[in-house]
């Protein structure tokens, strides 16, 4: 909102006047400023917040999810503009960044592993088994690891320097101080912190190298893939689509991380119910992972067309959309705050009819979808008679009669 520069003036200082009389230097300034007022003032309009990225993304009102893409690739939550984290809300998405950052993490690390020196009182890390401590100079200063008494008081009447009796004792009759039982309850708090957090970032990291191995087989593999088999890309994109459903689910199995590290623990039968869905679906993950990075790449090393190439693709297919499956029943499970765990499994074991809801609700067009998949891709259509099927119990895979054991889970068909 530019003015003319003379106080007794209020004449506004447009576009037309800048492109007329200003440097090329200000006119890229001033078109900047007005692109960025425009962006910052629009309630639909938002900077991507990835690095270095300069695109604004416009939201589409009511298309029922937060989570949006940017054209750099980027996917964001559009009410936080923290990484997109459905099925996780933004609160708890925020307690967990902070957490990981926070300098409590650290405190309890410091409690769970380290004691105070007697004399001194700088914290020490046991680094090795024995209980006999040392503490650094200049105090150097020798006590037991247990109880914190002079090492010079441990002898036999104390049951030995290995064997601490005097406080193994005393700890069974419950007098040990609080700072003993601070120190214990800190770690125990440190391990199921870091039990969670090195999954979330196990599959943080393994998007990471999906994104990479997607990128690269987009960029050559594919093509090469083409060559060798003897058939069009266009006849290839089943492969793109299982890289794109490891990416998403390996953002969803992420955070779903998150979401059970904050959910109660009293809730039994939510967090049975919860672990459940979790497991299925990250083992659907892992087979599809499997599939599409180590099966793929025999069919990349061959020098000439593989018969078996079209029921590979039908594998693969059908992974995909077993796995999309698994997710689907997850992420709903999650947003609708694991409802289908009624009443009557309040004592901690999960009811088999709301396992049977939850995971048999889509049990029908999961078969169907992995059939139209694979025929979609030019696979064998021997799945569509329903005469000449069997439709997997695990994973609801449509399996030809002749299969022994499901082509998607290789369970065996009784």
């Amino acid at each position: 909102m530019l003015r003319c520069p003379d106080p007794s003036c209020a004449a506004a200082v447009g576009q037309d006047m800048i492109n007329s009389l200003a440097a090329d230097d200000d006119k890229e300034k001033y078109g900047r400023y007005l692109r960025r007022s425009y962006i910052e003032d629009n309630r639909k309009t938002k900077w991507c917040p990835a690095p270095g990225c300069e695109y604004a993304v416009e939201f589409v009102m009511g298309s029922g999810s937060y989570d949006v893409n940017c054209n750099c690739s980027y996917g964001f939550c559009w009410n936080c503009t923290e990484e997109a984290h459905r099925p996780v809300d933004c609160a708890t998405v925020s307690k967990w960044i902070l957490k990981n950052s926070a300098e409590s993490e650290n405190m309890n690390w410091i409690l769970a592993n380290s004691k105070p020196c007697p004399k001194c009182k700088r914290p020490i890390e046991k680094n090795q088994g024995c209980m006999h401590i040392t503490c650094t100079p200049p105090c150097k200063f020798e006590f037991c690891w247990l109880c914190l008494g002079p090492w010079s008081e441990h002898g036999e009447r104390t049951g030995g320097f290995y064997a601490c009796n005097r406080y193994e004792s005393a700890r069974q009759e419950g007098a040990y101080d609080e700072s003993e039982r601070r120190r214990e309850m800190a770690k125990n708090s440190l391990e199921r912190y870091t039990h969670y957090y090195e999954r979330w970032a196990a599959n943080q990291s393994s998007r990471q190298k999906a994104l990479g191995d997607l990128q690269s087989l987009q960029n050559d593999k594919l093509e090469r893939l083409s060559d060798i088999q003897s058939q069009p890309e266009s006849q290839l994109k089943f492969i793109v689509e299982a890289w794109l459903q490891i990416v998403e689910c390996r953002r969803v199995l992420k955070w779903t991380y998150a979401y059970g590290f904050y959910l109660p623990e009293h809730e039994h039968a939510k967090r049975q119910f919860f672990e459940y869905l979790q497991g299925e679906a990250e083992s659907g993950l892992e087979r599809l992972h499997q599939c599409a990075e180590k099966e793929l790449q025999i069919y990349l090393d061959a020098e000439s067309p593989s018969k078996d190439f079209n029921d590979f693709r039908t594998k693969l297919a059908g992974l995909t959309s077993v796995t999309r499956n698994y997710f689907e029943n997850l992420v709903r499970a999650l947003e609708t705050g694991l409802n289908d765990v009624g009443p009557s499994t309040s004592h901690g074991t999960c009811s088999k009819s709301a396992t049977s809801k939850s995971l048999g609700g889509k049990s029908k067009s999961g078969k169907n979808r992995a059939s139209s998949s694979s025929s979609k891709s030019g696979g064998s259509t021997r799945g569509v008679d329903d005469s000449n099927i069997w439709t997997c119990d695990q994973c609801t895979y449509a399996n030809p009669k002749s299969a022994r054991a499901c082509q998607a889970c290789d369970r065996q068909h009784r």
